[in-house]
């Protein structure tokens, strides 16, 4: 698999640094003096930590605003509710970590654990612990290490690649059927890195690797998903099936549906563009207020709220993903 841009000549090429798609790039020069060229010695730390995670689950949108990590948190609150699963939520938006608060878990702090050196915290230890929410659910977050929730994170991309790069291969996860990963909006620096150290270098893609991709119903926030979906060919990353978010208004009331985010007619909405590029659709979320109040004070809605419409629905998603997941992937 490669996960370099389109036009970027590769570091192993003897052109590297020196072509006109390079300029502007900010490890020119580092690629331009030789120093990148061989295979990036991450993949195999991270191949190795994660070797005893049973499945990596990406989840996508090109768009911003549709809910991946409100998704995210449903999905791994849903896994985990079978006692007999250990799952992990890793949380690699650097700029915009929501996690944390969705979770309930917004002031809490991780901790080093063996020995060594992390070059990003400065502190002694070659790992970290990631915060416990229940006792087969973990979740690692920038924002633990931040020293507080409004800080922001200036950083360019190639320090945004070095914190994914620890976060993948330096978290002392343990034994995981599932680390689900929420990822920022878009197809770039944060999903190369994500998808290369993930897949392993691989051409064929990994059985134990895939994508969920996460949409709203109009054809705005679809045109900026079909890039998501054209990301998952080019890099070899298998998806596993497209969600949509925010699919109707079902009153808590009197339960009679709007749809505030109606799917165009022509397009057919997320369903359509699932069978447009021959993938799985997992099913509909719909919006629910309740959803919303329950991730800004860290409640376990599925939990609170077991007959929603909204965890009804979730119910329905989560039964097809575990059996695309566990059924399929394996065969991949």
């Amino acid at each position: 698999m490669s996960s370099i841009p389109e036009h970027c000549p590769g570091v192993e090429s003897e052109s590297a640094g020196k072509e006109s798609a390079c300029q502007g790039c900010p490890n020119q020069s580092i690629c331009a003096s030789g120093a990148a060229k061989g295979p990036d010695p991450g993949i195999a730390l991270v191949q190795q930590r994660l070797s005893s995670v049973k499945y990596k689950i990406l989840v996508l949108s090109g768009k911003g605003g549709v809910g991946k990590s409100t998704f995210t948190s449903l999905l791994a609150r849903g896994l985990a509710s079978d006692i007999n699963r250990n799952v992990g939520i890793l949380d690699i938006d650097i700029c915009g970590p929501s996690i944390p608060r969705i979770m309930g878990v917004l002031n809490e702090q991780v901790h080093q654990s063996g020995s060594g050196w992390s070059p990003v915290v400065h502190q002694s230890g070659s790992g970290w612990s990631p915060v416990y929410v229940e006792e087969n659910l973990a979740v690692m977050s920038i924002g633990f290490l931040l020293g507080s929730p409004d800080d922001a994170v200036i950083w360019r991309g190639p320090k945004k690649n070095g914190m994914i790069r620890q976060f993948l291969s330096e978290v002392d996860w343990g034994n995981l059927d599932y680390l689900v990963i929420d990822t920022p909006p878009g197809t770039s620096d944060e999903h190369l890195s994500a998808t290369q150290y993930l897949l392993g270098g691989s051409q064929s893609g990994s059985g134990t690797v895939g994508a969920v991709v996460v949409t709203t119903p109009q054809e705005v926030a679809l045109l900026d998903v079909r890039k998501e979906l054209d990301f998952c060919k080019k890099v070899n990353l298998p998806v596993i099936g497209i969600v949509e978010n925010m699919s109707g208004f079902i009153c808590p009331k009197c339960k009679v549906q709007s749809e505030i985010f109606p799917p165009s007619k022509i397009g057919g909405g997320a369903e359509g563009m699932a069978k447009e590029y021959g993938v799985p659709f997992l099913g509909r979320l719909p919006l629910d207020p309740r959803l919303g109040k329950s991730c800004d004070s860290g409640e376990h809605f599925l939990e609170s709220l077991p007959e929603s419409p909204a965890a009804k629905s979730l119910t329905q998603i989560l039964d097809g993903l575990i059996s695309s997941v566990e059924n399929k992937m394996e065969t991949d």
